[in-house]
């Protein structure tokens, strides 16, 4: 038994080793990346003597123009260069940023990557971030984990019997929902093309946003439904029973109706499941991008569901045209937004960035609004189709629902 022991005991010796080895990477220059200094200014560092370029590129950068064809410009995350010292060791120091959630990459002679040296790094679609999150602000804060009464997030699955498929969705509740025994209003978060039910959470800081405008006393406590938009899909990729698919934009039924159709399975998912209040004023929906589309046209297709609609750089008139679905959905427009607003709403809210490239079609519907005189709340904020925006949007959003 004893000699079983030590054997034991040398192998956590062993491993523990390992691990500080892995830890330190061995040899070479140690440093950090990023660093954050006094001023705000922010030093991200490479070890790659063998490297003969690197750069990296982030929404903390100043941005570069391009072009999608059909739209125009648009703003990209720029690109630097590092410069490397005599020890192997590439580094690039920003100008003082402000208080900010902040994405990026480093690209090493011609390959992204993420920070190696940055274990905090986040998926959208197909891609990884590192993440750096500088605080210092009223706003920023919100997306900080507080000192504050905490929400729960859970990844739940029901039964969606119209798209003939088990699904799962993000459920955030409230601080002291499970001992409180009150009912809740909803509020029903919709991600952007390609996203899943893990965006709003994770790029989104749904939950921390949350947290802290309800600490405030800012915001009503609700409960905030995340769906997957994508019909097609039971979950977010590599937590389905497909396996390890590679994540994509490029999905069936995303804008032909079909998620529209299906909505309302959800809907009864969640009120015969939660305590939650059942009346059109205790419920709100909003979404980005597809999901601010999608927000649009399930508020305008079921008039009497929903009393407060955001629309968040909403991709008006993108429907796919010419493919099979329920092109029902997107009949007559105009006039179920008129039936929509004939029953008075009590927020119809709109966000979009200035150079968006779907800033004209936001302005296209905007007119529609004003020629029949209803009634919406506007912001537009600087800066394009980004995440940065959609949090603002939604820590503008919440705290005028349910009020």
């Amino acid at each position: 038994m004893k000699k079983q022991f030590f054997l034991a005991a040398f192998c956590l010796m062993g491993l523990a080793a390992m691990a500080q080895q892995n830890l330190n990477w061995g040899q070479g220059p140690q440093v950090a990346s990023p660093v954050v200094n006094a001023d705000k200014s922010v030093t991200f560092n490479l070890v790659a003597a063998d490297a003969r370029k690197v750069q990296i590129t982030g929404d903390m950068l100043p941005t570069q123009k391009m072009k999608i064809e059909g739209y125009g410009e648009y703003e990209a995350p720029g690109v630097v260069d590092l410069v490397k010292d005599d020890k192997g060791v590439w580094s690039y120091t920003t100008e003082p940023l402000k208080p900010e959630l902040y994405t990026y990459n480093m690209i090493v002679d011609g390959v992204k990557i993420i920070d190696p040296l940055n274990v905090y790094n986040i998926r959208d679609i197909n891609n990884l971030f590192s993440v750096l999150l500088i605080g210092g602000d009223a706003r920023a804060d919100l997306y900080k984990v507080n000192k504050v009464a905490h929400g729960t997030v859970s990844k739940v699955w029901y039964e969606s019997p119209t798209a003939g498929l088990t699904r799962r969705c993000t459920v955030y509740t409230p601080a002291g929902y499970e001992t409180s025994g009150k009912d809740y209003p909803v509020l029903y978060l919709l991600h952007g093309i390609g996203g899943d039910e893990n965006a709003w959470s994770e790029l989104g800081r749904a939950a921390q946003i949350l947290d802290n405008l309800i600490a405030q006393g800012k915001a009503e406590p609700m409960l905030v439904v995340m769906t997957n938009g994508n019909i097609s899909q039971e979950a977010c990729p590599g937590e389905t029973s497909e396996g390890f698919r590679v994540p994509t934009m490029m999905l069936p039924k995303t804008m032909e109706g079909s998620f529209e159709t299906a909505f309302p399975d959800v809907v009864k998912f969640i009120e015969s499941t939660y305590r939650v209040k059942r009346d059109k004023n205790h419920r709100a929906i909003a979404g980005l991008s597809m999901g601010g589309f999608h927000s649009l046209f399930i508020s305008i297709n079921n008039p009497d569901l929903f009393g407060y609609i955001g629309l968040f750089s909403a991709a008006v008139d993108q429907q796919q045209r010419g493919t099979e679905g329920h092109p029902e959905v997107y009949a007559n427009r105009d006039a179920k937004i008129d039936q929509l607003f004939s029953k008075n709403p009590k927020l119809f809210w709109i966000g979009i960035g200035k150079t968006d490239f779907l800033y004209k079609n936001n302005n296209d519907l905007r007119a529609y609004l004003d020629s029949k005189n209803h009634k919406y709340t506007y912001l537009e904020t600087e800066g394009g189709h980004i995440w940065r925006n959609w949090r603002i949007y939604l820590s503008e959003f919440t705290p005028l629902l349910f009020k």
